[in-house]
């Protein structure tokens, strides 16, 4: 188990308050709630792109939070896939694992390894702004993953996919978690993202665990 302590932040009308939360080092845990109910916050929190002054995140001997931003190997699939347009989906993914310094060898071997995983052979080469939505969000998923990061963010993943597309790709990230042995925190209020991927299932409202 990781342990997360301290995990409170005020912002105006609204508060997170998750004093303590255990979380599983291994398989997939979703935290799951409607909108409004602060998952996008504790994500926001816990990734570093937002401040918290009291946050403790020991994992694996290791206190994440304490660590800068970059040095604590997170990888995260979010919402927008946020890929940048004008590279091609391989350009995309290597990216990610020069920013991380992955020896190019390393990355090279890994790469390969994803695209069979994935099945990227096809659009490797293309432009990511001429992807379509389930090859955009497989290219997003490789990127995140290729430099081995400790542990995986999945921020509403499928959100943006229609009904036959979200199937195949949670499809594709169970896949690569179990595969690659990563412990993943799944972001959502999907009941069937739950279905498909969940070992764990934490619930929040107003800012707490239920």
């Amino acid at each position: 188990m990781s342990l997360v302590e301290g995990l409170i932040q005020h912002y105006e009308g609204f508060s997170v308050e998750i004093p303590r939360w255990e979380i599983a080092d291994q398989g997939v845990t979703a935290l799951w709630g409607p909108s409004g109910s602060g998952k996008t916050s504790v994500f926001r929190l816990l990734i570093g792109l937002e401040p918290c002054a009291g946050l403790k995140w020991k994992f694996k001997d290791v206190d994440l939070a304490a660590l800068p931003v970059p040095e604590r190997r997170l990888g995260v699939l979010f919402q927008s896939l946020e890929l940048f347009p004008h590279m091609t989906a391989e350009e995309n993914i290597l990216f990610a694992a020069r920013a991380r310094r992955l020896e190019d060898s390393v990355a090279r071997e890994r790469l390969g390894e994803l695209v069979n995983e994935l099945r990227m052979s096809s659009y490797l080469k293309r432009s990511a702004h001429l992807l379509s939505g389930g090859e955009a969000q497989r290219v997003a998923l490789a990127r995140a993953v290729i430099a081995q990061p400790r542990f995986l963010f999945l921020d509403e993943p499928f959100s943006s996919l229609d009904a036959e597309l979200k199937a195949e790709a949670r499809a594709s990230v169970k896949r690569v978690i179990s595969r690659f042995s990563i412990p993943t925190l799944l972001i959502t209020h999907d009941q069937a993202d739950l279905d498909a991927l969940a070992q764990h299932v934490v619930k929040i409202a107003n800012g707490r665990l239920q």
